[in-house]
């Protein structure tokens, strides 16, 4: 248990392209990370980054051209690792002749559970993501965010200890997303580890302890996220309500001012804060937040991307 849950060497791997396949393009070049257990972990990157990649090499669906990878402690040949964790693919393949809970009970069947413990499991996980009312309705009737959870059911149903999940918020609604994050969050609680690939970065800022940022198969950033974006002191945001565009194009020392429905969003210097509130006030307007100017994931991610000439490459990825 001392051993990472994840421990990636020098992976690295190339594709054959072009007229009868005589030139490569590296998607993974010489790939070294390390994810520690009972952590969510982002693995995060624009279409094309390499980041299914990565996730087919692990899953065996691939094989490297050099490096290595070890998964709860044992190498990647080793069969045992395999029935501790779970997988959900960026697409799921399901067969959509059976209802949800007749293809949880196949996939437990799989990992050899017995009967009353697959039936157990399938109930709980449909009731947790919301399908409980679906549980006997074939799959083909489903809705793609539907299926989807289905999905991710299928990648818990034999407990895992470590969960790998490729954009598992692809196709959800906002209920479908704020019941998948919860049900992350769980996984954390009870000692799981969760590697989660996605490129929104909002989902990632919201749940994940650390991140990697991977750019072109290479690692752009790895840490904490407080350790990766910018606190700007310096600087204070000002959310206010109550306050017309008049009273607050009037304000002296305001850098920013945007208008977000019914509120203002103000940035301001340190040093005119306190008369920029006191201003406010006297307008009576509503003070909602005062901190200090953080930057974004997303906003991070945009400006590296587009300092190395890489956003070129990822729109062509998402073409």
């Amino acid at each position: 248990m001392n051993d990472p849950a994840i421990e990636i060497t020098g992976l690295a791997k190339s594709f054959r392209i072009g007229f009868l396949g005589r030139r490569k393009r590296p998607v993974l070049r010489g790939l070294d990370l390390v994810v520690h257990r009972n952590e969510i972990f982002g693995y995060l990157g624009p279409n094309g980054s390499g980041k299914t990649t990565t996730l087919k090499i692990l899953m065996g669906l691939l094989r490297p051209d050099r490096g290595s990878a070890r998964i709860l402690g044992e190498p990647l040949d080793a069969p045992g690792w395999r029935q501790r964790i779970g997988f959900l693919p960026e697409h799921p393949y399901l067969y959509d002749y059976l209802t949800a809970a007749e293809y949880l009970d196949y996939a437990g069947r799989l990992f050899g559970l017995p009967a009353a413990v697959r039936a157990e499991r399938a109930h709980e996980l449909l009731r947790l993501l919301g399908l409980s009312r679906s549980a006997h309705l074939p799959l083909r009737r489903f809705s793609k965010g539907m299926t989807q959870r289905v999905g991710i059911a299928q990648a818990l149903i034999n407990d895992p200890e470590l969960v790998f999940l490729d954009e598992p918020m692809s196709g959800l609604d906002p209920i479908g997303r704020h019941i998948v994050r919860g049900l992350i969050v769980d996984l954390k609680r009870r000692g799981k580890t969760v590697f989660l690939s996605t490129h929104i970065l909002s989902d990632a800022e919201t749940l994940c302890d650390r991140v990697a940022l991977l750019r072109s198969g290479e690692i752009l950033k790895l840490g904490h996220l407080d350790e990766i974006l910018e606190v700007d002191v310096a600087h204070m945001e000002v959310l206010v309500t109550g306050v017309g565009a008049g009273i607050v194009e009037g304000l002296p020392g305001v850098l920013l001012r945007q208008a977000v429905g019914e509120r203002w969003r103000l940035e301001v210097s340190e040093a005119e804060l306190g008369s920029v509130v006191s201003a406010l006030e006297r307008a009576r307007g509503r003070i909602r937040s005062v901190q200090p100017v953080r930057q974004s994931l997303e906003d991070y991610f945009f400006k590296e991307m587009a300092a190395s000439g890489s956003l070129d490459q990822a729109w062509e990825a998402a073409d």
